[in-house]
């Protein structure tokens, strides 16, 4: 404190003076309407200059983000493409191929809204029954699964994420094929359940989790995330374990609907037959 006061005292002259001039500048403003305008036009000009260049800044470091998740879209969908089971919606692939059937259909869309902080989190994307999107139809992004498909109006979709009570996905571990319903426990946004693990799979940290054929929404294979931990709780004979979630659902942008041309023709399949049970 003392050193500040012997700086004041050394330049006391300078700073006077420079109080001064505020309140000269101050005063010929306030009198001069055309300095006054002059001296707004600059500043405003500068603050401009100012946020456009934040924003430059801010663009490219979100675009190049953004060519590192295209990136691995591509070398996913191109994987999937080698498959023969899948296509891309809108330049959709298709094979002169008759023992192959591409039974999915991916179509590109926007997030347009999203929570994550309930126990029931939705998200609001930028299409709808005008661009073929119907109930049950299962969301994913480059990283992972993200939700499915609950409510369509024309040009909107409204989705259940992960991150909801009753959203219930079959997944396996992709080396050693047990499988389990995927849950959310509300905690953390990052983290899903993978319940029901029977107690002799091999089941190891960081091993990958993938969606199951059983699911009947996803198709078999998409990446869901990767083992935490693992625990053997009092009283059960089967393991849970804690799954990071692969899909960042607190940042989502561009994600890709999947719709699946043959669940009709299984759900009426299953549906009939769980009738003949019935009966």
């Amino acid at each position: 404190m003392k050193s500040f006061f012997l700086f004041l005292l050394k330049y006391n002259y300078f700073f006077i003076f420079l109080f001064l001039e505020i309140i000269c500048l101050f005063l010929m403003v306030k009198s001069n309407g055309f300095q006054g305008s002059q001296l707004l036009n600059s500043s405003n000009k500068t603050i401009a200059n100012i946020y456009q260049v934040s924003s430059s800044a801010k663009e490219y470091f979100s675009l190049k983000e953004e060519n590192n998740r295209l990136a691995i879209e591509n070398a996913i969908l191109h994987n999937y493409l080698k498959s023969n089971y899948l296509a891309i919606s809108l330049k959709e692939f298709k094979r002169d191929d008759t023992l192959y059937k591409q039974q999915y259909t991916f179509i590109s869309c926007k997030v347009v809204n999203l929570s994550i902080n309930k126990r029931r989190n939705f998200l609001t994307l930028n299409i709808g029954s005008n661009q073929g999107i119907k109930q049950d139809m299962a969301i994913m992004s480059s990283e992972g699964i993200v939700g499915i498909i609950t409510d369509v109006s024309e040009n909107f979709s409204s989705a259940m994420s992960l991150l909801h009570k009753d959203v219930r996905v079959n997944c396996q571990l992709k080396k050693d094929g047990s499988y389990g319903p995927l849950i959310w426990d509300g905690s953390d946004y990052k983290y899903c359940l993978l319940t029901d693990i029977p107690t002799h799979s091999k089941i190891r940290l960081g091993d990958s989790v993938i969606t199951s054929e059983l699911s009947g929404i996803f198709p078999e294979g998409l990446m869901v995330g990767t083992i935490e931990s693992y625990e053997r709780r009092q009283n059960e004979s089967f393991y849970t374990a804690k799954v990071k979630l692969s899909a960042d659902l607190k940042n989502l942008n561009h994600v890709y609907i999947i719709k699946n041309k043959l669940k009709t023709e299984r759900d009426l399949l299953e549906k009939q037959k769980q009738k003949q049970i019935d009966e």
